[in-house]
């Protein structure tokens, strides 16, 4: 296998690893035993164990950003959010690249893991603000849903027949954020 597929294939290993146990829980060894090489050959590619989990919730982290960027494509406001929102809900069945994102957070005691994820967390802000033009308040209104959608797709929201499983896996209308301003939320 040439080197870039070798990469390749490990990183997909690796991102069902790290999204099945975190970064603690992950095991190097056996990603490497499923990519049928050594583990020092992982690190040789890698550097640390570490360092192969931040290119993982990256990659995860920017996926979403630039698939809410291409949503929207040149729409601004709440259309924009609109199309956003949807690609959002659609995304979520990537479930490897959503646990990705969700062990990112859960791994923010570390500070160098923190400062990464705090940057990802900046670019998925700065799509949907730079997009819609639209206010600070909005924009968290949209992330705050986005965030209750991602528990709900990690909880397996779609297997649950429960009153409360049925409200998360409700889709949100962009109408629902016209009364979400600035102005209103003083």
């Amino acid at each position: 296998m040439r080197g870039a597929e070798r990469r390749a294939q490990v990183l997909e290993i690796a991102a069902a690893e790290f999204a099945a146990h975190g970064l603690h829980g992950a095991s190097t060894e056996a990603i490497a035993r499923e990519a049928g090489i050594t583990q020092a050959y992982v690190f040789r590619m890698f550097g640390t164990k570490k360092a192969l989990f931040l290119e993982l919730v990256r990659a995860a982290f920017d996926r979403l950003s630039s698939a809410m960027r291409e949503a929207a494509g040149d729409k601004s406001g709440l259309e924009a959010l609109s199309a956003m929102g949807a690609q959002y809900y659609d995304l979520l069945s990537d479930r490897t690249g959503l646990l990705l994102q969700l062990q990112g957070f859960a791994a923010c005691g570390d500070e160098e893991v923190r400062a990464e994820v705090r940057a990802c967390f900046a670019r998925m802000w700065d799509a949907v603000a730079d997009v819609t033009g639209l206010e600070p308040v909005t924009v968290k209104s949209f992330l705050a849903f986005g965030m209750l959608l991602n528990a709900g797709a990690a909880l397996d929201v779609e297997d649950v027949d429960e009153r409360w499983a049925d409200g998360v896996r409700t889709r949100i209308q962009a109408g629902l954020f016209e009364h979400i301003t600035t102005e209103a939320n003083q």
